[in-house]
Protein backbone atom coordinates (compact mmCIF):
# COMPACT_ATOMS: atom_id res chain seq x y z
CA UNK A 1 0.00 0.00 0.00
CA UNK A 2 1.41 3.38 -1.02
CA UNK A 3 2.01 6.05 1.55
CA UNK A 4 -0.60 8.83 1.37
CA UNK A 5 0.58 12.17 0.00
CA UNK A 6 1.33 14.86 2.53
CA UNK A 7 -0.68 18.06 2.20
CA UNK A 8 1.50 20.95 1.06
CA UNK A 9 0.91 24.28 2.81
CA UNK A 10 0.17 27.08 0.34
CA UNK A 11 -0.28 30.67 1.51
CA UNK A 12 -2.68 31.83 -1.20
CA UNK A 13 -3.94 30.98 -4.64
CA UNK A 14 -2.39 32.80 -7.61
CA UNK A 15 -4.18 35.98 -8.68
CA UNK A 16 -3.97 34.82 -12.32
CA UNK A 17 -4.19 31.17 -13.24
CA UNK A 18 -3.45 31.37 -16.95
CA UNK A 19 -0.45 32.79 -18.82
CA UNK A 20 0.73 32.52 -22.38
CA UNK A 21 0.56 33.92 -25.89
CA UNK A 22 -2.23 36.45 -26.39
CA UNK A 23 -3.54 34.71 -29.50
CA UNK A 24 -3.46 31.16 -28.09
CA UNK A 25 -6.64 29.18 -27.53
CA UNK A 26 -6.66 26.93 -24.48
CA UNK A 27 -9.18 24.64 -26.18
CA UNK A 28 -6.60 23.53 -28.73
CA UNK A 29 -4.81 21.31 -26.20
CA UNK A 30 -1.79 23.56 -26.59
CA UNK A 31 -1.24 24.07 -22.86
CA UNK A 32 0.89 23.02 -19.90
CA UNK A 33 -0.61 22.55 -16.42
CA UNK A 34 1.36 23.57 -13.31
CA UNK A 35 -0.05 22.57 -9.93
CA UNK A 36 -0.72 25.09 -7.16
CA UNK A 37 2.02 23.55 -5.01
CA UNK A 38 4.55 23.80 -7.88
CA UNK A 39 3.56 27.45 -8.27
CA UNK A 40 4.12 27.99 -4.53
CA UNK A 41 7.64 26.49 -4.74
CA UNK A 42 8.51 28.92 -7.58
CA UNK A 43 7.06 31.84 -5.61
CA UNK A 44 8.95 31.00 -2.43
CA UNK A 45 12.31 30.19 -4.02
CA UNK A 46 12.50 32.61 -6.96
CA UNK A 47 10.37 35.53 -5.77
CA UNK A 48 10.82 35.43 -1.99
CA UNK A 49 14.45 34.21 -2.21
CA UNK A 50 14.11 31.27 0.16
CA UNK A 51 16.40 28.27 0.04
CA UNK A 52 14.92 24.88 -0.76
CA UNK A 53 15.24 24.00 2.93
CA UNK A 54 13.33 27.12 4.05
CA UNK A 55 10.74 26.52 1.33
CA UNK A 56 10.27 22.97 2.60
CA UNK A 57 9.68 24.25 6.14
CA UNK A 58 7.19 26.84 4.87
CA UNK A 59 5.27 24.23 2.85
CA UNK A 60 5.59 21.54 5.57
CA UNK A 61 7.20 18.94 3.27
CA UNK A 62 10.62 17.37 2.68
CA UNK A 63 13.37 19.31 0.90
CA UNK A 64 13.65 16.58 -1.74
CA UNK A 65 9.96 17.02 -2.52
CA UNK A 66 10.49 20.78 -2.92
CA UNK A 67 13.44 20.13 -5.23
CA UNK A 68 11.33 17.84 -7.43
CA UNK A 69 8.36 20.26 -7.54
CA UNK A 70 10.64 23.24 -8.25
CA UNK A 71 12.37 21.44 -11.14
CA UNK A 72 9.00 20.37 -12.59
CA UNK A 73 7.66 23.92 -12.32
CA UNK A 74 10.72 25.37 -14.09
CA UNK A 75 10.43 22.76 -16.85
CA UNK A 76 6.78 23.67 -17.38
CA UNK A 77 7.56 27.41 -17.49
CA UNK A 78 10.29 26.75 -20.06
CA UNK A 79 7.97 24.60 -22.16
CA UNK A 80 5.36 27.35 -22.12
CA UNK A 81 7.86 30.05 -23.12
CA UNK A 82 9.82 28.11 -25.72
CA UNK A 83 6.92 26.29 -27.38
CA UNK A 84 4.35 29.10 -27.07
CA UNK A 85 1.96 27.08 -24.91
CA UNK A 86 -0.56 28.44 -22.43
CA UNK A 87 0.47 27.84 -18.80
CA UNK A 88 -2.46 26.91 -16.55
CA UNK A 89 -2.10 26.82 -12.76
CA UNK A 90 -4.53 24.43 -11.08
CA UNK A 91 -4.84 21.29 -8.99
CA UNK A 92 -2.38 19.54 -6.73
CA UNK A 93 -2.42 18.28 -3.15
CA UNK A 94 -2.40 21.37 -0.98
CA UNK A 95 -3.99 23.07 2.00
CA UNK A 96 -4.39 26.83 2.19
CA UNK A 97 -2.87 28.22 5.36
CA UNK A 98 -5.18 30.15 7.65
CA UNK A 99 -2.56 32.77 8.58
CA UNK A 100 -2.42 31.72 12.22
CA UNK A 101 0.61 29.43 12.12
CA UNK A 102 3.93 30.61 13.55
CA UNK A 103 5.65 30.53 10.17
CA UNK A 104 3.01 32.87 8.65
CA UNK A 105 4.39 35.90 10.47
CA UNK A 106 7.88 35.59 8.97
CA UNK A 107 7.22 37.69 5.89
CA UNK A 108 6.93 35.08 3.12
CA UNK A 109 3.30 34.17 3.69
CA UNK A 110 1.11 36.19 1.32
CA UNK A 111 -1.89 35.46 3.51
CA UNK A 112 -1.06 38.28 5.91
CA UNK A 113 -0.41 40.68 3.03
CA UNK A 114 -3.72 40.07 1.24
CA UNK A 115 -6.88 42.00 1.97
CA UNK A 116 -9.09 39.25 0.54
CA UNK A 117 -9.35 36.49 3.13
CA UNK A 118 -10.65 33.11 2.06
CA UNK A 119 -13.57 31.86 4.17
CA UNK A 120 -12.69 28.97 6.49
CA UNK A 121 -15.05 26.59 4.71
CA UNK A 122 -12.95 26.98 1.50
CA UNK A 123 -9.55 26.38 3.13
CA UNK A 124 -9.16 22.71 2.28
CA UNK A 125 -8.92 21.95 -1.41
CA UNK A 126 -7.80 18.97 -3.36
CA UNK A 127 -7.52 19.15 -7.11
Amino acid sequence: MARPRKWRRVCSLPESDRFGPLDASIDSGNYVTMTIDEYESIRLIDLEGLTQEACAQQMNIARTTVQFMYNEARRKIAESLVNGKVLRIEGGDYRLCDGSERICGQGVCRRNRCENRIPAENMYLRG
